[in-house]
């Protein structure tokens, strides 16, 4: 068995909205799932018959037998409320990210939430990260009603939204590492840590694109809704990065009248230590004209000066730019390890500041592997979950 238990780095603080979602899925699980699947239904309840036939429909003779052995007014509730691919509802598919079949199906989901929820709500903020998580969620449900979409019988469960969450940590945080308990009995008990593209993409391939391809259906899980809910949330995370390189910082939202949108008077105007001239000329034209107009050196230079003029977006824009242009060229390590310091000390993004630090480590730059080590050292001593920082696989 392997069961992931943490991540590491993590954010400090509560994240409020993850635990809000968990303690939700809890509640509605103890307060209707519970009761509910203690009772059973009326003979003769015109739900019970036709969710026999559906299920007789669907699944065939000895599965619709079993049902009628074990049925709960759970299983009715579900039924008639949850959602169904042949009889869609708005109110079907809101309810369903927060209704389980059982215990185990809502600690395996409420365990990812907890694990991977915290460091995307820190990146969203907690009202942007509920409606991704209600977005990825929609979204995996209707994927997986395209592709059974004469289904009467109901999908459940809340991993729809949550591999959503996962698609978002996927792209945002390739250089986490995630603790898993491996557990083989009765002799070894480990955990090792692994980054966490690794633990995702397998997740993704192994766990639920090749069981859709090659065993739809088979056991009731909805493959389908997980990959839909991880693509969803991969296509968000991709957007709101390239948002984040194109938009104009809210500091040079309107340039003055009199600045020429020129892209040959940027470089001058820093060489010759005009920065408030060349940073204003620099966000006067269009992202795309901003391609390659400063070298990673330049990029420093400019960025460096926002940051120190109080101008922090207009940094991080201009180093998200320079790694745009140069992802590889000599320099970019530096950039990297100065878009880390903005992200930790004046925005404390610890765990996003992290995969830039890494990244200027793998690049081998003295004075950028000198920064990044300190910024490295720093979040090590802010984490919440203390897990030693060490790559037992990658």
């Amino acid at each position: 068995m392997i069961l992931p238990i943490g991540d590491v780095p993590n954010e400090r603080g509560v994240p409020l909205a993850t635990y809000l979602l968990i303690a939700l899925n809890v509640a509605v699980f103890v307060l209707l799932s519970v009761p509910l699947g203690a009772a059973r239904p009326e003979p003769g309840d015109p739900v019970l018959a036709e969710y026999l036939r559906v299920l007789y429909r669907e699944a065939g003779p000895q599965a619709a037998a079993e049902a009628a052995r074990h049925v709960s007014r759970y299983d009715l509730f579900v039924f008639e409320h949850a959602f169904r691919p042949a009889a869609p509802s708005l109110q079907g598919l809101l309810l369903s990210m927060f209704l389980h079949a059982g215990f185990a199906h809502l600690f395996g989901n409420m365990l990812f939430l907890w694990i991977y929820g915290d460091n995307v709500e820190h990146r969203l903020g907690a009202g942007r990260y509920v409606l991704a998580y209600l977005a990825t969620g929609a979204a995996a449900t209707l994927f997986h009603a395209v592709g059974d979409a004469a289904s009467e019988i109901p999908m459940i469960g809340a991993s729809g939204a949550i591999s959503g969450v996962l698609g978002l940590y996927f792209v945002w945080f390739p250089r986490n590492h995630v603790r898993l308990l491996v557990l083989l009995p009765p002799f070894w008990l480990d955990t090792v840590a692994v980054q966490s593209r690794i633990v995702l993409g397998f997740y993704l391939v192994a766990d639920n694109l090749l069981p859709y391809l090659f065993a739809r259906g088979a056991g009731g899980v909805a493959y389908g809704a997980h990959i839909g809910g991880f693509v969803a949330g991969v296509a968000i995370a991709l957007l709101a990065r390239r948002r984040s390189v194109v938009a104009r910082p809210a500091d040079y939202r309107r340039a003055p009248k009199e600045v020429a949108a020129d892209e040959t008077a940027v470089g001058p105007a820093l060489a010759e230590g005009r920065f408030a001239e060349a940073a204003t000329t620099y966000f006067a034209l269009p992202a795309e004209a901003t391609r390659r107009i400063l070298d990673p050196s330049e990029a420093v230079a400019l960025g460096d000066w926002l940051r120190d003029h109080g101008h922090v977006d207009a940094a991080l824009t201009v180093f998200r730019r320079a790694l745009r242009d140069f992802p590889n060229a000599p320099g970019t390590a530096l950039v990297h390890a100065r878009l880390g310091e903005v992200l930790l000390d004046d925005l404390d993004q610890p765990a996003t500041a992290y995969q830039h630090f890494m990244a200027a480590l793998e690049l081998g730059d003295p004075e950028a592997e000198s920064i990044a080590r300190r910024g490295l050292a720093e979040i090590a001593a802010r984490q919440k979950r203390r897990f030693a920082m060490r790559r037992r696989a990658s």
